[in-house]
């Protein structure tokens, strides 16, 4: 009997020892729930969407994807290497619609929350890019981890160049492989570039980084020697980038303002195209400034997404100067007695001296002895020959600019005016994770939008991102729009002057509600 009351006392005690544990337990969950509270997650990963069909493959092409929760609310910030997010390239235009529709039903992210930048390489993906773009994400979002957030920026300004030639005629002219460049003479100055790199880095609570995001504005269309399929110079600078910080570190280049920058010594035929050594340049670059950002667990995540009506252009008195000039250029064209066989010998022969370009010296020696001037005379109607010639090479280059952006025009009026309305909605978001803010548009921006948009808001690290959320060709400022058919950004655009200060106003307004 006293063994069964001691036995009984004793299930009590532990029944209470038991209790009482369990109670600690919970209280130290709850506790270090409540501790949680308010704690950035974040989640990175990447898939291969390399076209692999095509005849060569030189580097592999990515999706990148950057899952960012705090509290009640997640965003996903996707980078991928293609040229546009629809409308040109091999995404297709119900992308990005699909991809959102499938991440809100299965993550639950609100497709408002969803970033989608192209790198604007023109790399070729694969066919079945919108699945990996899901997957990429998933992956991610499974993923999440407590992270510290830092900002900073970097430098580089030696990797672009700004495209556009401000000529001494007070028109410009774009440095393109479709267009000849005007002489030298012609040329006044270029335009600007933007060297600063926007970054964004997230580590682990380890140490251990988990995501760069990195913003930069060129246009990485350099291409490598064997012209095989590439991410190009931006592929390469993430590489590096990843290469060279912990192992998983996922780098996401997202593209700037980039509409009138080009890869530095975008025109050279004397060396190989080579996206590579760029690439590292910048890769390098953004690392030495990665390596200088301290992380700190003072991050929050907010995400404002609007919709911008922006007014349709209407092309009609543009296309009509255009149409004048080509005629008076038609006009200006003059015949001459060579042809380019007989050209190229005659520059060179006038080329080499100045006085005795037809023959040696002694013979105009001997005809001025002798009274005559036959050589002279020769030299004379040929090097009116060639300056004909040389003319009319320059007006048939100056045809050939019109006729391709006279096509542009023609193009963006007939889509205009075949628009139900007057105005194109575009698509305005705004993120900030801890003290990194930044405003997407999904358009070639070019590049004095961004430097305007960062020199106003008064947070200093704002950056500007294009070519995001869609995809609606090239967005020059209302003063590049003056310019008429000189250059691609100003005929490859659907919008009208005022779009640049309602953009510009709205985007501001934003800045100053990521608080």
């Amino acid at each position: 009997m006293n063994s069964l009351l001691a036995a009984s006392t004793n299930s009590r005690s532990n029944l209470k020892l038991i209790s009482y544990v369990f109670l600690l337990t919970v209280l130290g969950s709850l506790h270090q729930t409540t501790a949680k509270a308010g704690q950035l997650m974040a989640g990175a990963a990447k898939v291969d969407i390399t076209n692999r069909n095509v005849k060569l493959v030189n580097d592999p092409l990515y999706v990148k994807a950057l899952v960012i929760k705090d509290g009640d609310t997640t965003a996903a910030i996707v980078t991928v290497d293609a040229v546009a997010i629809a409308e040109i390239g091999s995404i297709r235009n119900e992308y990005l619609d699909n991809v959102r529709t499938q991440l809100e039903k299965d993550l639950k992210i609100k497709p408002a929350n969803v970033m989608i930048n192209a790198s604007h390489c023109h790399g070729v993906v694969c066919a079945d890019v919108e699945q990996r773009t899901v997957q990429a994400v998933k992956e991610a979002a499974k993923k999440l981890v407590p992270v510290n957030v830092g900002v900073g920026t970097g430098h580089e300004d030696r990797v672009m160049e700004n495209r556009r030639l401000i000529l001494k005629s007070g028109k410009e002219a774009d440095v393109r492989h479709a267009y000849s460049l005007p002489p030298d003479e012609e040329v006044a100055k270029v335009g600007p570039i933007d060297p600063e790199i926007g970054i964004l880095k997230l580590d682990k609570k380890n140490g251990e980084t988990l995501a760069v995001v990195y913003n930069f504005a060129c246009h990485p269309i350099q291409g490598v020697p064997n012209k095989g399929n590439t991410a190009d110079m931006s592929g390469f600078a993430s590489q590096v980038i990843e290469d060279n910080l912990s192992d998983g570190t996922i780098a996401l280049f997202v593209q700037g303002c980039g509409g009138d920058i080009n890869p530095v010594m975008y025109k050279d035929v004397d060396n190989p195209r080579d996206a590579e050594t760029l690439g590292n340049m910048l890769g390098l670059s953004t690392l030495k400034a990665v390596r200088k950002i301290k992380c700190t667990d003072a991050g929050d995540l907010k995400v404002i997404n609007e919709t911008l009506a922006l007014p349709r252009s209407n092309n009609a008195k543009r296309i009509k100067a255009l149409e004048a000039e080509q005629e008076k250029l038609m006009k200006s064209l003059r015949g001459t007695s060579l042809n380019l066989k007989t050209f190229i010998p005659l520059v060179v022969k006038y080329n080499l001296h100045k006085d005795f370009p037809s023959y040696y010296s002694h013979r105009y020696l001997l005809e001025e002895k002798l009274g005559r001037d036959d050589l002279k005379q020769l030299d004379a109607e040929n090097r009116a020959n060639l300056e004909r010639y040389i003319r009319n090479i320059y007006t048939m280059e100056k045809l050939s600019i019109s006729q391709t952006n006279l096509r542009l025009l023609n193009k963006h009026q007939a889509r205009n005016t075949a628009a139900k309305k007057k105005t194109v909605d575009v698509e305005v978001l705004g993120i900030k994770v801890g003290d990194f803010r930044m405003i997407t548009f999904p358009a070639e921006l070019t590049v004095g939008i961004g430097l305007n948009i960062k020199k106003k808001s008064p947070h200093e690290n704002t950056f500007v991102a294009g070519y995001t959320n869609g995809y609606i060709y090239y967005a020059p400022t209302a003063a590049q729009l003056k310019n008429v058919g000189g250059a691609q950004e100003d005929s490859d655009c659907m919008l009208a002057p005022e779009w640049q200060a309602i953009f510009e106003t709205r985007a501001q307004d934003i800045i100053k509600r990521l608080e």
